[in-house]
């Protein structure tokens, strides 16, 4: 085998460039088709629609026809010929996946469950609340003494959220995981799950037993564009959720950007992708091992940062030996050709550089003192810190969601936790007295701004006929 994968020397001024090429290519752009994919779209809707387009064609058909164009779109794009009745998966599907489920695939979803719940709620915050004394300067406040300002900020879960999860090539049920614990965690009660009808997902025995798991009871067989649709604007069958969280292809990407506004999203995700820094204490096999497991999501960015030269040939070499045993290798070796790079690096502070410049989903720190490197990296949706912690163990059984920031937005992005699906409100009390006490500042600013009915909200509450005065 051949390793067809970009090797370039960063001290010439290449890396920049390079960095900045591969995160425009994994951004959910939507204005690259393939030519497989336009004659696809020709065929479905007679003109050769850009991937944005076919998501709003989508979008508006489900939003004016409902369930009829979910069932309409699956039946063309995904060949499945479902019903009102046979799109949700039913209880006895659950029940009987559950059975047919190896018990110790089930023991790992219960661990995996448990420490992802284990750390999800030490991040959940709790209500905050706040007295002050507030002095009556106005001497409008019906008497002597102190007014009282009370000011909360509460926490209450979303009602109803979707998952996306995503089955066309490979079964997720690590995505359901990550995205359902974090939820269940918050207080979240209602979840509606999607899942492309296929037999990775919606009639995937080990995501249905992890659904039964997790309590999980609501399960439509519908994917892509038409499933984030269903979701969002609600059609018959399908209640509308709040918020819709989790991965997909472009079209998913593209679908949630879509009804953005309409409900809430986690982000707008494109191609997995990790950088690795590594010095002359990682190993070889090991880095490649990282590069090539990014590389297996096909598409999936990998990319390795190096001022150690010996690593580089290292890699390398490793490289083609690890992908000839793989099942999937082939195409890992096209993802490495389209969206690899090794680049050898002058320093430790140009690859922090860089690693900062592309601010990637993953980043791994494979050196020596890696808690060093640590404290100067600010741009990462999760970090991995030394030899023995692949990026595996984040998207499978650590505890923080693997749902992250990619294409560069881990620059101001967070990953998906228990806190995403909690909504936060301000509570606000004052008496006659600290009314009072505020009214002459409230008021200095709302004329200042023109508002003069706020003004007078404020004082005609400080009248001498106000019937609530001996209430407060």
């Amino acid at each position: 085998m051949t390793l067809d994968i970009t090797t370039i020397d960063g001290k010439d001024g290449q890396a920049e460039t390079l960095v900045d090429q591969l995160r425009k290519r994994l951004s959910p752009q939507g204005d690259i088709v393939s030519d497989a994919g336009r004659a696809r779209t020709i065929e479905l809707f007679g003109e050769p629609l850009s991937p944005q387009q076919v998501v709003d064609r989508i979008c508006d058909d489900v939003a004016k026809h409902g369930l009829d164009a979910v069932l309409d779109y699956t039946r063309r794009l995904d060949d499945a010929d479902l019903t009102a009745e046979t799109l949700r998966v039913t209880p006895d599907e659950f029940q009987a996946a559950h059975q047919a489920a190896n018990p110790d695939f089930l023991n790992t979803i219960r661990r995996i469950r448990d420490n992802i719940a284990e750390f999800q709620t030490k991040l959940m915050p709790q209500d905050v609340t706040l007295t002050r004394p507030e002095d009556d300067r106005a001497g409008q406040g019906g008497g002597q003494g102190q007014g009282q300002v009370e000011l909360r900020q509460r926490y209450r879960p979303l009602k109803r959220v979707g998952l996306c999860v995503p089955g066309g090539a490979a079964s997720y049920p690590s995505t359901l995981l990550m995205t359902a614990v974090p939820a269940q965690t918050a207080g979240v009660q209602q979840l509606a799950v999607v899942v492309p009808p296929t037999e990775f997902g919606g009639y995937n025995t080990n995501l249905l037993a992890t659904c039964f798991e997790l309590g999980i009871d609501e399960v439509y067989r519908v994917g892509g564009a038409q499933g984030v649709a269903a979701l969002a604007f609600g059609v018959e069958g399908i209640p509308a959720v709040d918020k819709i969280v989790g991965p997909g292809n472009l079209f998913v990407a593209l679908a949630k950007r879509r009804v953005f506004g309409e409900v809430d999203i986690d982000s707008i995700a494109g191609p997995s992708e990790v950088v690795i820094l590594a010095d002359q204490t990682a190993d070889a096999r090991f880095v490649a091992a990282d590069l090539i497991a990014q590389a297996e999501h096909s598409p999936g960015a990998s990319v390795l940062l190096t001022w150690h030269t010996p690593l580089i040939e290292q890699v390398r070499i490793e490289l083609v030996e690890q992908l000839k045993r793989l099942p999937r290798g082939d195409l890992a070796s096209e993802s490495l050709a389209q969206y690899g790079a090794i680049i050898g690096v002058e320093d430790l502070d140009q690859a922090v550089e860089l690693a900062e410049r592309m601010a990637p989903e993953h980043l791994h720190i494979s050196t020596a003192e890696p808690e060093s490197v640590l404290e100067r990296v600010q741009n990462a949706g999760a970090i991995f810190l030394g030899h023995h912690t692949p990026v595996a163990l984040g998207d499978y059984i650590a505890g923080p969601s693997h749902v992250l920031p990619t294409g560069g937005t881990a620059r101001f992005a967070n990953g998906l936790s228990a806190n995403d699906f909690l909504k936060r409100s301000s509570v606000i009390r004052y008496d006659r007295r600290s009314l009072a006490s505020a009214a002459d500042d409230a008021c200095r600013i709302a004329e200042a701004e023109g508002l003069d009915a706020h003004a007078a909200s404020i004082t005609i509450r400080l009248t001498d006929d106000d019937p609530t005065t001996t209430s407060d």
